[in-house]
């Protein structure tokens, strides 16, 4: 019998090691060495130090460490999805600019395309810019968006007439009014309604000195900021509400208008549409529009789809500015 103190080798434990030992400390080595290197960001050098080993040996396990799969190299953003998005639109509708937001939520649609909206005209823009500014929700919403600048060369031009009848922010003259204060330059206005009564009082109109030199600055313009609006079932919402009627409505119907932009009727080829609202709107013609190095086009939502694929195919819009949901309707329709 063997006391505890007995030096005989059969009282030793011993210990057993199993086919997979060697390969799991050696793994587990290469996981410290890795997230060392990668994570917590120490030098070859550093861990060297730490580990006890020769710094060569430090690099020859990282190396390891990659050809295993242990470290995965990830390059990406969150915003990748939306710069193939961009790209996809100005390459399959001959866009200048694209800018698409992607909001986690619904809510936060307006804020974030007009955030776009706003950083694309910083972008593009000079502070001797010359720019051109329509009316409704989304441009409203891209002044909103806009830094204060100081910009005391910069010019804002209301290009269209007054609407007098939607909510009192969202009409051409504030608007354009606000967007000179956030640049910091000067504004010109447009001191007319967009529709007048016939066409013989708008051809007046037109021949007074600051109106017509009004509308040519802003057929001059270095850039355009326009919302895009929508024909629906011969109606066009809002900026046309006060002189809409059945007989109108029938007419636009007949016609294919699916798309109004400064006061005009856009077909869904990208026609413009003469309608009896043509010789009494005060506006920038929308065939001077192509004449504008950038016109940028701010909307969203499916029933914006159409209406932009026409305006852009129109040429009327050369930069568009949208949230994911809308881009993604347009390439599809731009598939199909």
């Amino acid at each position: 019998m063997f006391t505890r103190g007995s030096s005989d080798p059969a009282d030793a434990v011993t210990h057993h090691r199993s086919r997979t030992l060697d390969a799991r400390e050696h793994t587990a080595l290469l996981l410290e060495v890795a997230r060392r290197y990668h994570v917590k960001g120490q030098s070859q050098a550093e861990i060297a130090r730490d580990v006890a080993f020769s710094r060569a040996t430090v690099s020859r396990m990282l190396s390891e460490a990659r050809r295993r799969g242990i470290v995965q190299v990830r390059i990406g953003h969150p915003m990748e999805r939306v710069l193939g998005i961009e790209r996809a639109l100005v390459k399959e509708y001959g866009l200048k600019q694209a800018r698409v937001a992607d909001p986690e939520h619904l809510s936060a649609v307006r804020e974030e395309v007009a955030q776009c909206a706003a950083d694309l005209l910083i972008e593009v823009a000079a502070e001797h810019v010359v720019l051109s500014i329509s009316n409704g929700l989304a441009v409203a919403a891209t002044v909103d968006a806009m830094p204060q600048l100081v910009w005391p060369r910069s010019k804002v031009v209301q290009m269209i007439g007054s609407v007098g009848q939607s909510e009192g922010l969202l009409d051409s003259p504030e608007t354009s009014r606000r967007m000179a204060r956030k640049m910091g330059g000067t504004f010109h206005p447009l001191p007319t309604p967009l529709v007048v009564s016939d066409a013989t009082v708008a051809r007046a109109l037109r021949g007074d000195n600051q109106i017509a030199t009004t509308l040519e600055l802003g057929a001059r313009a270095d850039i355009a900021l326009v919302g895009v609006g929508a024909v629906t079932d011969g109606r066009s919402g809002l900026i046309l509400q006060e002189y809409e009627d059945q007989e109108s409505a029938q007419f636009l119907r007949k016609s294919g208008a699916v798309a109004h932009i400064c006061g005009h009727h856009i077909g869904a080829s990208g026609q413009h549409i003469r309608t009896q609202f043509c010789d009494r709107t005060l506006a920038v013609d929308p065939e001077r529009l192509r004449e504008v190095p950038l016109v940028v086009g701010v909307a969203w939502g499916q029933s914006k789809v159409d209406p932009l694929a026409a305006v852009i195919q129109g040429g009327f819009i050369s930069a568009l500015v949208t949230d994911r949901a809308t881009a993604l309707s347009l390439l599809d329709r731009a598939e199909g």
